[in-house]
C-alpha cells in the first residue's frame, strides 16, 4: 500500500514559558553588544599603552592597538546583529506557522 503524505499534521503547541525565555535570552544577548565594543576597545587600548611604554614608541603602538580594538568591536557587533536578524526570522517562522495552525483550527487558540 502506497504511503501518503499527510498534509494537514498538527504541529505541537509552543509552550510559552519557552517562548518567553528565549526571547528574554535573545534580549540579554542583544543588550551586551555595547560591552563588547566597550570592553574590545579598551583592551587595545591597555595593549597598546604597556607596549608603547615597555618599547618607547609613544604613542604609535597604542593607536595601533586602538584600531584593532575598535576592528574587534565592530566586528562583535555586526556579528551580534546577524544574530539577532536570524533569531527574529526564526521567531517570525514560528509566529507565521502558529497562524496557520489556528487559521485550519490546529492548536491552542
Amino acid at each position: 500500500m502506497p504511503q501518503m503524505h499527510r498534509t494537514n499534521v498538527r504541529r505541537p503547541a509552543a509552550d510559552p514559558a519557552a517562548r518567553s525565555s528565549k526571547r528574554a535570552y535573545h534580549a540579554l544577548n542583544s543588550s551586551a553588544i555595547g560591552i563588547e565594543l566597550g570592553l574590545s576597545v579598551a583592551i587595545g587600548l591597555l595593549i597598546g599603552y604597556y607596549l608603547d611604554k615597555w618599547l618607547g614608541t609613544q604613542p604609535w603602538l597604542m593607536l595601533l592597538w586602538l584600531v584593532f580594538g575598535l576592528i574587534a568591536g565592530f566586528r562583535g557587533v555586526f556579528r551580534a546583529v546577524a544574530r539577532a536578524d536570524r533569531a527574529a526570522d526564526e521567531m517570525a517562522r514560528e509566529d507565521g506557522a502558529r497562524g496557520q495552525d489556528q487559521e485550519a483550527g490546529h492548536g491552542n487558540p
